[in-house]
């Protein structure tokens, strides 16, 4: 047999691997052992895949990128959460895009990055979550703590105390001239539906949205009250409560009164007796406006108006003022007592007495305390000019069997005495009468000079 080798050109060098490898065996095991198989040749750079190279070097740019950009929020981290640059708590009102906001935190002194608070403003995607306002920042507030509060739109609240008694034209009045507040009012509400109270509000409160805020209140506020009365009293319905609470409320200002002349006024109505209100008056005489600006003259206490209680029978037709919860729950849970008179006391409060002649003797006391007064005073506002007031017996057959009123003016200036009672020469020597604390320095509404946003500065009336 012919060996192929031997017609190959390179048959001799075949020949000579093949007898080295024979003459390399060691064992006869070796020779059925297959040759080694050689290693691919290497492929030429050329011919790599170009989408695994692009895709490398994606990776490797993503990498470095991350931590480029995690290391700048770290950082950035860092400095919102850093101490600003305030020295004490301040008050600032901003309003504006965020730039304007910026700008303006910039120059108080709020921030001292601002270009850093509007990169981070966008960063955290909250630039457009800024609330225009007023806002209290904290002693070195930091840029992060300074964007939580504009974003949260926590305005600054203020204090806006309206006084128990003011009708709904001198509270719309007040409410008027409030600087804290924006906007009209569509229309002066109903005497009587509005609550007197201390609101919180913040900088810019349209005037229409509190007058709404005070009448939901007064409605609730009544509810609930109306719900707890006690099951005998003369009034028949929330309203009538109003009305009577308004007239207690204009008759003392003290808390610890309150239920106590309500129970007269509630004794008096049983017995079917004339109210005899001085503050039904004035209402009768000048309505909304709420204050005569001087003494009753005598012959304004028979003068017929549908309010004057000297006059009506009962109730008169509405609210006289607006009351406040205490003046409500009064009337709908009064004093149990017989009394059925009170005059001044000349200390602030008032003397009370379940007969007339209990009453005349304290209304005796109150006249030597007020002509007392008068003569070191030298005043005397009664209009002389006027024939003494002889009111007409109410329907118990009682002549001028009426209250007499009230603490404030007692002690005040407004001298008020026995609107009732006695003989006719005691009648005769009626002093002046004012409607609560009208024309004194506590009125509400001469006095000027206090803040109504502060109750520290309100007078109390005692």
């Amino acid at each position: 047999m012919t060996d192929p080798y031997d017609k190959a050109d390179g048959g001799n060098a075949a020949k000579k691997e093949r007898g080295s490898r024979i003459r390399s065996l060691r064992s006869p095991s070796d020779a059925i052992r297959p040759e080694s198989v050689p290693p691919p040749p290497p492929t030429p750079p050329r011919e790599r895949n170009g989408l695994v190279h692009l895709a490398s070097n994606f990776l490797t740019f993503f990498v470095f990128a991350s931590i480029a950009i995690a290391g700048g929020f770290y950082v950035l981290k860092n400095e919102f959460r850093a101490p600003g640059p305030l020295q004490s708590d301040k008050v600032i009102i901003v309003k504006g895009g965020s730039q304007a906001v910026t700008d303006t935190l910039a120059r108080e002194g709020v921030i001292a990055q601002p270009t850093l608070f509007l990169l981070g403003l966008h960063l955290f995607g909250t630039s457009d979550e800024i609330k225009a306002g007023e806002y209290l920042f904290k002693q070195n507030a930091s840029l992060r703590a300074v964007m939580d509060t504009l974003i949260a739109g926590k305005s600054v609240l203020h204090t806006l105390t309206i006084p128990e008694g003011l009708t709904s034209e001198q509270v719309v009045g007040r409410l008027m001239e409030s600087d804290l507040l924006i906007g009209t009012i569509k229309e002066i509400p109903r005497e009587g539906a509005l609550l007197p109270e201390t609101y919180k509000i913040p900088r810019g409160t349209p005037r229409q949205q509190l007058i709404d805020r005070m009448r939901a209140d007064s409605k609730r506020v009544l509810a609930e009250v109306w719900a707890r009365r006690s099951p005998d009293l003369p009034v028949k319905s929330p309203e009538e409560l109003v009305t009577l609470a308004s007239i207690v409320e204009k008759e003392t200002g003290r808390a610890d009164e309150r239920p106590r002349v309500a129970g007269v006024f509630i004794n008096r109505m049983q017995k079917r007796m004339r109210l005899q209100s001085d503050p039904t008056i004035v209402y009768g005489l000048v309505g909304g406006k709420g204050t005569l600006g001087r003494a009753i003259q005598r012959s304004e206490i028979t003068k017929p108006t549908p309010y004057n209680t000297y006059v009506i029978d009962g109730l008169p037709p509405g609210p006289i003022a607006n009351p406040g919860r205490a003046a409500l729950e009064a009337v709908a849970n009064p004093s149990r007592t017989k009394e059925v008179f009170f005059v001044a006391d000349g200390t602030g409060g008032h003397v009370f007495s379940e007969t007339l002649d209990q009453h005349n003797r304290n209304v005796g006391r109150w006249r030597q305390i007020e002509a007392t007064r008068k003569s070191s005073d030298g005043a005397d506002d009664v209009d002389r000019s006027a024939p003494p007031a002889a009111p007409a017996p109410g329907p118990s057959g009682w002549p001028g069997a009426g209250p007499a009123r009230d603490n404030r003016s007692a002690v005040d200036g407004g001298v008020d005495g026995a609107t009732g009672g006695g003989s006719p020469a005691e009648r005769m020597a009626r002093p002046r009468a004012f409607d609560a604390s009208e024309g004194t320095k506590l009125d509400p509404l001469r006095n000027k000079t206090y803040d109504l946003n502060s109750t520290q500065t309100v007078p109390k009336l005692r």
